[in-house]
Formats: C-alpha cells, structure tokens, sequence
C-alpha cells in the first residue's frame, strides 16, 4: 500500500461522518419541506385527535424517546394517568423538565387530575403498572426491533398490558422512493421498513390471536397520482374481547411483574386533594371579605353618618331586581341606587342569627355570613359545596378569622391610623401599671439574687456587680 492509497483512506476516514451527517440533514430538511406540518406533529396529532374523541383516562407512550408526545399530551386533562417509557435512559433524564407543572397549574388548579411518569426498560420487557391502560401509544417504534423481536413485542402490548386500544405507527417503504436523496432506510436504527402488505399482515395477526379489530390509516400524504399510500401508516386497534389468549405457565401472577425503573413521578395540583382545595377557598374568600370591607371603607370615607348595612340592603335588592350577582356587582359596580334604609349591628347587645345572610357591622368588624358568601359568590359555593363543608375547611386555616360558632368570617376594619392610635393608647393606659409592676419585680429579683449568694453560688461581689 503506498503513501497515496494511505492518505485517501484517512482522508474518507474523517470525510465519512461529516458526509453522513449532511446526507442526514438533507435528508431531514427534504421532508420537511414536503410536508406541512411536519411529518412527526401529523403523527402527535393524530394521536391528540383520537383522545379528544375517545378520552382515555390512562395512556402509556411506549418508546417516548425525546417525551415531545408526552409534553403535549399533558395539556389533555381527559388524562389522569400518562405514562411514558424508554430504553434510553439519559435521554429521559433530560426531559423530565418538560413534563413538570407550569406555574398556571398551582395558580389556576382545576377538579381534573393529572401524573406523569417516566420509566427506564424495554417495550419487550413486561412490568404491571402499564398493565390495563386505556390506550398505549408506539409512534414509529417498531421498526427499530428486530424482526425476531416482534413476536414478543406483540406478545407484551396485546397480551400483557392488555389495554382497550393500541395506535402503532411505521413507516411506510412504498413511500421510500419519493423521498429525494434516501437510499436505504429513513433511520440508519431501523431494522426493516414494512410494506402496507407486511403491515396489514402483522396487525391482523395479531388481532386474531388477542381479541382486538384494527383500521388502518396514516398520516403525509402522497402527491397526486402517486399510488403508495401514506408516508406514516398506523393502525388503530381496539378490543374487542376482554380476556387475551396467552400461555400463562402454573403459579404465574402477572401482578408479579416489575421489570421498569422509575426515573419520574409528579402530581399535577388539583382541588381533588384538601390542601390544594383549602388553598384556592381561603384565597376566595379572603379576596371578596376584603372586596367587601373595601366597599365599607369607601362609603364610610365619603359619608361618615352613613350605614353600611343600609348600603348593602339597598345594593341587595338592587341586584335581586336585576338577577345580577353578587360578584358581578363588584367586579363592575354600578355608579345608581345610592339610597340607604336598614340596621347596622353597632351597638346590638347580641349577634344576629345564623340564619342572617347578609354583611354586617359590629364593633368595627365586618362580619361576613358563610351562607352568603356561599349563595352570592359562584366560585366559592362551586368549590365548598355547602356552607358545613365551607366551615370545615375555613376552620383549619390561621388567615381566616371566624366567629365562635363558625358561621361567619370577621374582617377588622379599623383604619391602619385608627389601629396605630388605638394602640399609642393602649400603651399609654398601660405604661403606669407597668411602672409600678416593674419595681415590685426589680424587688424581687434582688431577693432572688441575695438567696442565690446565700446558697453559696459561686460568683465573685464586685464593686460593678457579680460576675
């Protein structure tokens, strides 16, 4: 071999890889540009599209790879349980980022429930947690399994997990030809590239074997005239009986089976769960108690002999005459009805009923009646339910201040300089009594001091003191 021959095959040697780099990504740019969207979010939502229609509640992505199904797959809240799993487990790691909750779903959470997780395995391994889904997922997965391989890949999603669909995607070799610069395979993984043929062979195979029926469709579309399908084709199974056909060996409990290792696991925040309810209610009521005191204030600022009660009657049967609400009235006011006409609870030597289900005053608090926040503001009565189950959850948190039997939330409404004064003199009318308590306690501490010496404490009399 002479120097030429040497230097020619180090030259191919590094030249190769940037060669099959560029083929690759004139390869990737040469789909794209034949279809929009692209190729992989026809796939996504096709899948988006069969569970706004269908609703399944727990779905599994088998071979999720880069999670970009998952992440939108969350924002369905149809789902309750969304599962995804792959051989890659570096690459799970970097996007369970992406599948963790928006800051919106702590601030705006909903009754639906959502978690997700992520597992490191095989799709021909089997593990009981992804057994009796609602719909399992594979979008162009097969093909990267050998050809051995795909018995038991059948095997575990139509006869383990058992769920009451399946959507499987490939691609489509027919469509090969038409892909400008492809030679070969689309993905230097792939194992085999089936034909519609091939395709439909295997899935009817299937569908005998494990009780489902299949429809087949796909996605990326031909160009007109050309005869070879979709560029993607899926099928669609359902099932049609309950029980699958397996060889299950004596002994064997399919519950047993835990192959996966958890990588990720999250809760989405929903009202289902007490504390995140306990949240959004105190939040609620703590808005439209200080609304109201707010309206207080206002009036009482603008018309000292006014009475606030009167105000809100007044307002009440205003809005009772109108069907308007009560949060609709403070979300936009009315500038009319200025007219004031009923009692105000200053002075009353009792409380009014439990059954008084309107804002009142007294002692310079606003008292504000579980039953009308209940009946008067829509949120809160759609998260609390009934006035005893609004108490019970008002009770357990330190924000809300409550009336001894719990019947009504109580605002303070002193003025912030009414409330520093009243404090100034409080200090004042104490500060004489506690002169007098200081020296009587300054007596006695001496006392105690001299006991502690006449014990034989060890500290040294100083002309400064004791050290």
């Amino acid at each position: 071999m002479n120097v030429s021959t040497v230097v020619s095959l180090l030259i191919s040697a590094i030249l190769c890889p940037f060669a099959l780099l560029f083929l690759k990504v004139t390869f990737v740019t040469t789909m794209a540009s034949m279809f929009n969207p692209s190729l992989h979010k026809q796939r996504h939502q096709f899948v988006v599209d069969f569970i706004q229609r269908n609703k399944p509640k727990k779905v599994v992505d088998l071979g999720c790879g880069e999670c970009s199904l998952l992440s939108r797959l969350k924002f369905r809240r149809e789902i309750e349980l969304l599962v995804g799993v792959d051989i890659d487990e570096r690459k799970l790691r970097r996007k369970t980022l992406g599948l963790a909750p928006l800051s919106t779903d702590f601030l705006q959470p909903t009754f639906e429930q959502l978690r997700v997780e992520l597992y490191h395995g095989s799709v021909l391994e089997k593990d009981a947690r992804v057994r009796g889904f609602d719909l399992v997922t594979s979008i162009e997965v097969i093909e990267h399994l050998h050809l051995a391989d795909v018995k038991c890949f059948s095997a575990v999603v139509f006869g383990y997990m058992a769920p009451k669909a399946v959507i499987i995607s490939t691609p489509n070799s027919e469509f090969n030809p038409l892909l400008p610069g492809l030679s070969g395979f689309r993905h230097s993984d792939h194992k085999f590239e089936w034909t519609r043929a091939e395709f439909t062979s295997w899935a009817l195979e299937a569908c005998c074997h494990y009780g489902y029926e299949v429809e087949f469709t796909g996605v990326g579309r031909a160009p007109q005239g050309q005869q070879v399908g979709f560029c993607s084709q899926i099928a669609v199974f359902h099932r049609v009986r309950r029980e699958n056909i397996c060889n299950v060996p004596p002994g064997y409990d399919p519950e047993d089976e835990f192959s996966y290792t958890q990588l990720y696991s999250v809760n989405y925040p929903s009202l289902r769960d007490n504390n995140t309810l306990r949240r959004v209610l105190v939040s609620e009521v703590l808005y439209w108690t200080e609304t109201l005191k707010n309206k207080w204030m206002e009036e009482r600022s603008g018309d000292p002999g006014a009475e606030f009660s009167s105000w809100l009657a007044a307002r009440g049967k205003q809005l009772h005459e109108n069907q308007t609400t009560w949060q609709e009235y403070l979300e936009h006011p009315s500038d009319q009805c200025s007219t004031r006409a009923l009692w105000d609870g200053e002075g009353y030597d009792h409380l009014p009923s439990a059954e008084h289900q309107q804002p009142f005053t007294l002692h310079s608090s606003l008292w504000v009646p579980l039953g009308f926040l209940c009946s008067c503001i829509p949120k809160v009565s759609s998260l609390s339910g009934s006035v005893e189950h609004l108490k019970l959850l008002l009770m357990d948190a330190p924000e809300v201040r409550l009336s001894v039997d719990g019947s009504a939330v109580i605002v303070n409404c002193l003025q912030q300089n009414d409330q520093n004064e009243k404090e100034v003199n409080d200090i004042e009318d104490t500060g004489s009594a506690d002169a007098c308590q200081f020296n009587s306690t300054a007596e006695r501490v001496e006392d105690w001091e001299d006991e502690v010496y006449d014990e034989g404490s060890p500290c040294v009399k100083t002309s400064s003191g004791r050290v």
